[in-house]
């Protein structure tokens, strides 16, 4: 089966800007390994994306890590507005805490639109937290922990992620997406 337009663009930005950038340094074992699920929600409704939501955190609370270390649960038909997507991690967070997965899963978020709250629309910066649609990312908090700990200053990561997308600046990120340079 093939992918449909949303998994494989968020396949392209995973591959090219996540892993690619090294922004993330936890992504590329899981991904090389075939580990991440990709998923699309067909959720046009904040309810049917919460529905969707606990579904796949149920999903990866059953399934053994060794099988899925990670979801994308993209969501490219409901919040739209990065206001309304931000709004929703409190529910996200919250359904976390209601199905008593604190602790052992938690959601980090990308959206086309993200912001940080110091930051200004056009900065660079925001493009750690974006891509090409809004994404809930379910990540098992035990496999982060295993990670931070291997790494010498995990604080480091956002400071080096904002120093690396301001040396490859608008144009060399711009350039990330254009097929016909590589």
């Amino acid at each position: 089966m093939s992918d449909t337009p949303a998994i494989a663009a968020t396949r392209v930005w995973l591959e090219r800007a996540v892993i690619g950038l090294n922004l993330c340094p936890f992504a590329r074992a899981p991904y090389v390994q075939r580990r991440v699920r990709f998923v699309e929600s067909p959720a046009t409704d904040v309810r049917a994306l919460h529905d969707d939501l606990r579904a796949e955190l149920e999903r990866l609370r059953d399934t053994p890590a060794e099988t899925v270390e990670t979801t994308l649960l993209i969501h490219p038909h409901v919040l739209q507005s990065f206001l309304d997507y931000n709004d929703f991690l409190d529910l996200a967070d919250a359904l976390v805490e209601d199905l008593g997965l604190d602790g052992e899963l938690q959601v980090a978020s990308f959206h086309p639109d993200y912001r940080f709250a110091d930051a200004e629309p056009d900065a660079i910066e925001n493009h750690t937290n974006r891509a090409p649609y809004p994404i809930l990312h379910l990540l098992r908090e035990a496999s982060i922990a295993r990670v931070v700990d291997a790494i010498d200053d995990p604080d480091a990561i956002y400071e080096r992620n904002i120093a690396t997308l301001r040396r490859l600046g608008r144009e060399g990120w711009n350039a990330l997406w254009n097929d016909d340079a590589r």
